[in-house]
């Protein structure tokens, strides 16, 4: 299931903070500090060298982009061992002054797999509301 929402922003505004890999921690919840972007992100197979946590129980770990369609829809898979892997879709759509936001989400490897899924999506959703909300943030204060 895919979380929501409209930005009063260009499709643009919003994939240029998506292009901008150290601002990751800034909006991803649970991120916690960048320690290295690939050059080239968000280019397939480039990654974000990123930890998540809270210190001092940090994990580095990293996000690589799976597939991109340049202003319209960016595909991660996101690492947090010992949870797991999880795939990540971000499409932006244009809407009437602005965008219509989406992430989805679900766990593809890993301990993480064991939760039934309804509490899996129910987490990864308040989750990924935050995450909308701050990206939202970055991306209609850009100017």
């Amino acid at each position: 299931m895919a979380v929501r929402r409209r930005f009063n922003c260009s499709p643009e505004q919003v994939f240029a903070v998506l292009h901008d890999g150290w601002t990751y921690p800034v909006w991803v919840v649970g991120a916690s500090r960048m320690r290295d972007v690939d050059p080239g992100w968000p280019a397939p197979g480039t990654k974000l060298h990123h930890s998540f946590g809270m210190w001092p129980l940090l994990i580095d770990d990293t996000t690589e982009a799976i597939e991109i369609e340049p202003g319209q829809r960016l595909v991660l898979e996101a690492r947090g061992w010992p949870v797991g892997k999880a795939r990540v879709e971000i499409t932006v759509n244009a809407a009437a002054n602005g965008s219509l936001v989406s992430i989805a989400e679900d766990v593809t490897d890993g301990p993480g797999q064991l939760v039934p899924q309804p509490v899996r999506v129910a987490g990864i959703d308040v989750r990924n509301r935050e995450t909308l909300r701050r990206l939202a943030y970055l991306a209609e204060g850009r100017t």
